[in-house]
């Protein structure tokens, strides 16, 4: 199906850059839950967001992963970018057409401690280690709970991302 939108009905176009980190232990990924807050609520993400002016890339994964986990890098490099387009009604009922970049990053994170929420009246209310076996199934689109599409491709690829000899 093509969406088809007059031009003086033309969402305004947003484009995101975003550094993500994959982060694996004892066969569980790190996932973050979007909060009441944040768009959409109740999905499952990866530790990460957006990359603020003037910062590098480097800087916003390991600064994000502190935001929603409480989690320091001791190491990380960059393993694949995925991006997402899409236009459709997203919050307030209003036509966005959403492009985002997203970099992501194996990461391995310094000893000791568990995830924790450290920024306040943030977009992420529930930091965790999922079980790999236990990842929630594909739910239908808007559905609570569901895997964002980076943290499915991120499933679909996991080996690449961990190959010996890397983080």
């Amino acid at each position: 199906m093509t969406l088809v939108v007059e031009p003086e009905n033309r969402p305004s176009q947003t484009q995101r850059l975003g550094a993500y980190a994959v982060v694996v232990r004892d066969d569980a990924l790190l996932l973050t839950r979007i909060s009441a807050i944040g768009y959409p609520a109740g999905w499952w993400a990866l530790p990460g967001g957006g990359v603020d002016h003037g910062e590098s890339p480097h800087d916003a994964v390991g600064r994000e992963l502190y935001e929603e986990t409480g989690l320091r890098v001791a190491s990380q490099r960059l393993v694949d970018v995925h991006h997402v387009h899409v236009v459709e009604v997203g919050r307030g009922d209003m036509y966005e057409d959403y492009h985002g970049v997203h970099l992501l990053y194996a990461v391995e994170i310094e000893p000791g401690g568990e995830p924790r929420v450290t920024e306040t009246d943030g977009t992420t209310d529930l930091a965790r280690w999922v079980p790999l076996d236990e990842l929630p199934p594909r739910a239908p689109d808007k559905a609570p709970g569901r895997l964002l599409p980076v943290v499915e491709h991120v499933l679909e690829n996991l080996d690449h991302f961990f190959l010996a000899g890397g983080s």
